[in-house]
């Protein structure tokens, strides 16, 4: 069986060959530690936990080496810091943030089943190497210093771009850096900039006298390198980090050691909206993985979430949740005793199972899914423990299967008091759409809630619902 992956940098799908079969390299950028995780930050870390899980089946768990970083120093961290705790000097209010957030994010995607990644660096313990990394690209004149900044020359990346594939005009309007006038070119980008006081430095670069601290593009570049090398397999993270992100880290790389590529194949996944409109805490519109966790388990968010093909936007909605929690209770109650009684260490897999088949063509959940409810409905004709054992195994391989099987049912069983509450949410939005005159709206909310088996009766004194029968 070949793996085939689909590369943003090609734009085409592509059969992987690691460069090197026994140390299978794979960095994903983790999270920026100032604030609870939203649902889309969970996307690429429940996408690439399962590219994880294949590529260590593929080629042995300990020939497998997963990066996945911690951002903790950024201006959005500064802010936060001194927003919650305004009566600590910065630097101990920064580690409050930083540590406390952390520690959230773990339990957060350890409840949605994901594995602990090989390595997870903090940017902050990495400085020497980001230092090293700004000096290799200032002696090769690929960056330069200006008032105790280091910026990265673009113009001296000839095929700069080649990632995003963007016109000039619109590198320089979404490149989201700060427009200066030493700056040479307006697409240059920061490596290295000064620190204000009280936000904390490190000696800086390129001779620079300033105490300063790093731009955002070169710790992923370090990080990388420390623990991958000058070139690796696999990198991985959100579409929205193709640009400037991603092209910036490839620039830095590539420039700072000479090589044709950074990574040979990059992997995006698509954008989450929620219940049909982009996320925006200005908007109210906004969930984290905690406050999702307090009402579904963290398995059925993960099922929710590897139904829909990584590449594709997904929508992510009460109803959809709903459907993944009917599935899930089906599987877990497929299952019987079998998960209490034996161990999952003899749950083995062969190299034409079919879960695999769907997975090795560029993670294809979506199929792997639907082969695992073929075993579902295999249990329910036959009844052998060898269809609960493939069930089982799929649902474990998946990262599905949940520590103690009977007591997750349980827990599933009494959502239905948080469903009353969700309806009852969903119906009020929709009233308020009704007044309003919004009929686009209210029909929307009226079909989401018919998904979910809800029927509505609107009458003079208001509106009533029912389950269907």
């Amino acid at each position: 069986m070949e793996l085939k992956l689909y590369d943003t940098l090609t734009r085409e799908k592509r059969v992987f060959k690691p460069l090197d079969p026994n140390n299978v390299r794979m960095y994903v950028c983790g999270p920026t530690v100032y604030d609870f995780a939203h649902i889309g930050n969970a996307r690429p870390m429940i996408v690439f936990d399962a590219l994880f899980r294949l590529l260590r089946h593929l080629y042995g768990a300990d020939h497998v080496t997963y990066v996945r970083n911690i951002t903790d120093v950024d201006d959005k961290i500064n802010a936060r810091a001194a927003e919650e705790y305004p009566g600590l000097p910065l630097n101990e209010a920064i580690r409050k943030v930083t540590e406390n957030t952390e520690t959230q994010f773990h339990e957060d995607v350890a409840a949605l089943g994901c594995l602990s990644p090989t390595v997870e660096p903090r940017a902050t313990d990495h400085i020497a190497e980001m230092r090293t990394l700004i000096e290799k690209l200032v002696a090769a004149g690929n960056a330069y210093v200006a008032e105790d900044n280091v910026l990265f020359s673009v113009p001296s990346m000839k095929d700069y771009g080649q990632l995003s594939r963007r016109p000039l005009d619109e590198m320089i309007a979404g490149a989201r850096v700060e427009v200066a006038p030493y700056k040479l070119d307006p697409r240059d980008f920061v490596l290295w900039k000064p620190s204000k006081p009280g936000e904390p430095a490190w000696p800086s670069p390129a001779g620079i006298k300033t105490p300063g601290r790093p731009g955002w593009h070169i710790e992923c570049s370090a990080m990388s390198w420390k623990y991958l090398g000058e070139m690796f397999d696999i990198h991985g993270g959100g579409i929205d980090l193709v640009f400037p992100h991603h092209e910036d880290e490839i620039a830095q790389s590539r420039c700072a050691f000479h090589t044709p590529v950074m990574a040979n194949y990059w992997m995006h996944n698509g954008f989450l909206q929620l219940e049909g409109e982009k996320m925006s805490k200005s908007e109210g519109n906004f969930v984290t993985i905690h406050e999702l966790l307090k009402d579904w388990p963290g398995e059925v968010l993960r099922l929710n979430m590897l139904k829909r093909h990584y590449r594709l936007p997904i929508d992510w909605t009460l109803a959809g949740l709903a459907e993944s929690r009917s599935i899930y209770v089906e599987w877990l109650n497929a299952l019987g005793p079998i998960v209490e009684t034996e161990a999952r260490e003899v749950w083995q897999y062969s190299d034409n199972d079919l879960v695999v088949e769907s997975l090795i063509d560029d993670l294809n959940t979506s199929a792997a899914l639907a082969t695992i409810h073929s075993f579902r409905k295999a249990v329910a004709q036959d009844g052998r423990d060898s269809s609960r054992m493939a069930l089982a195994a799929s649902m474990d391989f998946l990262g599905l299967l949940p520590p103690n099987p009977r007591e997750t049912l349980e827990s599933l069983v009494g959502l239905k008091k948080f469903d009353d509450r969700a309806i009852e949410q969903l119906i009020s939005v929709r009233n308020a759409a009704r007044r309003a005159k919004n009929f686009k709206e209210s029909d929307r909310i009226r079909d989401e809630l018919a998904k979910m088996g809800v029927v509505l009766k609107d009458t003079k004194d208001g509106t009533t619902w029912e389950i269907a029968r």
